[in-house]
């Protein structure tokens, strides 16, 4: 496997694995320029990651005195070594809402109160409070965040031959990002679009109030763009974006029928929810499923029910603290 290769003219791709993680590798982007580079996304915040990247960018010739970054979102895997690869004249650009939640994540009040928020729609946090460390998003997170340059909707970024368009993307992450090059139809996604699995669409504290609806609005507006090659942060790189598009379309619209589906049964808890669907794990059960996969999954059950509940199927009710969902008669 070719831990580093150019995907187009000047374009590289630098595989950073994700040691323990399902998701296996991040990749990042390196841009050459001549006067400056650009390098998108870094991995997760630990020796194997960085070692990496910095064999990756060595291979190129590289020099981060001569680099930017860009951060597509605020995830631990796509943020975590910013600081330590941003050099003094670095512009770190990423998006404001992003950029706010990386600086709140550096404060142990905001894991506390997202985890009493998960809590809330029944997670079973009185069970696994003393793993939440263990969480990568939080144990891999950077130990600090550089000054950030913060862009939005088509803000431009100018490398070598290439001029990129800031996209909005809210879905992911409240402030996620992609670049688009129009001129050669690329389109640099973070996890906005991401071939072989779907992105982790999750109800964040503090975030949107309908995550899924964004996120659905900005496959949409990404689908009106003119495409030929997406660039992912993860797994293989797409060909022919309309085709993926339909195809995350289709399985959302059938996951949030399967929730309703899991609704009919009666008033239940995102958790309990989340515990009665289908995920694409080698766990047999439920119950087998890591602490970190349930959290993930409780998360997205969340954003499902929050959207069909925008959508006036389902109604959320309140009873001891906790939240239940039931079907809107």
């Amino acid at each position: 496997m070719e831990m580093v290769k150019e995907i187009y003219d000047g374009i590289y791709k630098i595989e950073v694995p994700l040691p323990g993680n399902p998701l296996k590798v991040l990749n990042s982007y390196l841009i050459k320029g001549e006067g400056r580079n650009l390098l998108v996304d870094t991995g997760f915040n630990r020796a194997e990651c960085r070692e990496a990247l910095l064999n990756g960018l060595g291979m190129l010739g590289v020099d981060l005195k001569e680099t930017d970054i860009f951060i597509t979102h605020m995830h631990a895997d796509h943020s975590g070594l910013v600081a330590a690869v941003a050099g003094e004249k670095s512009v770190v650009y990423c998006s404001g809402v992003d950029a706010q939640r990386l600086e709140w994540s550096l404060l142990p009040a905001f894991w506390e109160e997202n985890q009493a928020h998960v809590a809330s729609f029944g997670f079973p946090l009185q069970e696994y409070g003393k793993d939440m460390l263990r969480l990568p998003g939080r144990k891999y997170s950077p130990d600090r965040v550089p000054e950030f340059n913060m862009v939005k909707e088509n803000d431009i970024i100018d490398i070598g031959a290439y001029r990129f368009i800031c996209v909005e993307t809210p879905g992911h992450t409240p402030g996620h990002l992609c670049l688009y090059e129009p001129d050669r139809e690329i389109l640099v996604s973070g996890d906005h679009i991401l071939e072989d699995i779907t992105p982790n669409v999750t109800m964040f504290y503090k975030g949107l109030p309908d995550p899924l609806g964004e996120y659905l609005k900005s496959l949409g507006k990404v689908g009106g763009m003119d495409i030929s090659l997406v660039l992912p942060g993860h797994r293989r790189i797409i060909r022919d974006a309309r085709k993926r598009i339909g195809e995350l379309k289709q399985h959302y619209e059938n996951r949030l029928n399967e929730v309703l589906n899991v609704l009919s049964k009666g008033r239940m808890t995102p958790y309990q929810v989340a515990g009665l669907i289908t995920w694409d794990l080698n766990c047999s059960s439920w119950e087998q499923f890591p602490m970190e996969q349930k959290w993930f999954a409780t998360g997205e059950t969340i954003s499902h029910l929050e959207h069909l509940r925008h959508l006036n199927k389902v109604q959320r009710l309140r009873n001891n603290g906790n939240h239940f969902y039931e079907l809107k008669i």
